[in-house]
């Protein structure tokens, strides 16, 4: 059960260092996570499609997003930062994720400035609304927080602008949109360290409370930085959307390919998780009951 003082907590986290946020597309991929001491998840986009063998292009309704959000969160009971894309519509149905998103579990989520159907924050060939028109979607966003959380649930406005307008209308629209009631800037696409910087220094000066959000997602626009990089430059937490969906659907990949050319899985056992792996994410014991309650880490 979601609570504003869980939304209240994960805001504490996020003000006490930078949150290293790894990418979950399902139960199991968060519950390892949560055993290898991770404190939150992030559900993205691309990873709930993906994972439904589907691109990143706006194709998965809400109902879709929020039934993977509660998959994670029971499954690992970590914090979820949830992506919602464009807000599944206008300003109505902003604040209708809001809502379901919180009584799923998600303790925060993520909405972009782009025109739907939108396209991955790293491709070309992206359109951004009109900024007043995104500040009005927060500003619904926050509303609906308030009337849910009491206003604990984190909204963060992404902005897709560096790709398509440039670096002075990132800054410009992130500070609109942080007036408009933004608690979290995600600023998309940048491509070096000293724009993360400055970014960062603009933002925080004209409001010092606002928490940061870099994406350090493969293959894109972006230079690989370390997460101690990230603090430095006073960002809350730095999220790897679809890192996890990658890794696995590789080894997929590779399984099945040595499959069909050896007729037997013999030559893939040292990749698999084992029997007795699995079960230890699990938390299972067979012959005993197994209870939902206590495999989730309270926070």
């Amino acid at each position: 059960m979601n609570s504003p003082a869980r939304c209240k907590a994960f805001r504490s986290l996020l003000s006490s260092s930078c949150v290293m946020i790894p990418g979950a597309f399902n139960g199991l991929s968060a519950r390892l996570a949560a055993q290898k001491g991770f404190e939150a998840r992030c559900v993205a986009g691309a990873g709930v499609t993906g994972s439904y063998g589907t691109p990143d292009v706006g194709l998965m309704t809400q109902d879709y997003f929020a039934a993977k959000i509660k998959e994670v969160s029971v499954a690992s009971g970590l914090h979820v930062l949830a992506d919602a894309d464009t807000g599944f519509g206008e300003e109505e149905m902003v604040a209708k994720t809001v809502k379901e998103f919180y009584f799923h579990g998600a303790s925060g989520l993520h909405i972009e400035d782009q025109v739907f159907p939108k396209r991955c924050g790293h491709l070309d060939g992206k359109a951004l609304v009109p900024a007043e028109q995104m500040a009005d979607k927060i500003r619904f966003a926050r509303k609906a927080s308030g009337q849910v959380s009491e206003g604990q649930f984190v909204i963060c406005a992404r902005t897709d602008a560096k790709g398509v307008l440039g670096l002075e209308e990132t800054i410009r629209r992130s500070k609109l949109f942080i007036d408009a009631g933004a608690d979290m800037i995600f600023p998309e696409g940048l491509a070096s360290k000293e724009e993360f910087a400055l970014v960062a220094r603009e933002l925080k000066a004209h409001n010092p409370n606002v928490f940061l959000l870099a994406n350090m997602t493969e293959f894109g626009k972006t230079p690989y930085l370390k997460l101690d990089e990230f603090a430095a430059m006073k960002y809350n937490c730095v999220i790897y959307p679809v890192s996890t969906l990658r890794v696995a659907m590789k080894a997929v990949d590779s399984f099945l390919d040595d499959l069909k050319a050896n007729g037997g899985q013999e030559g893939s056992l040292e990749a698999m998780q084992t029997r007795k792996e699995l079960y230890s994410a699990l938390r299972y014991k067979p012959g005993e009951p197994w209870e939902y309650p206590d495999q989730i880490k309270k926070n």
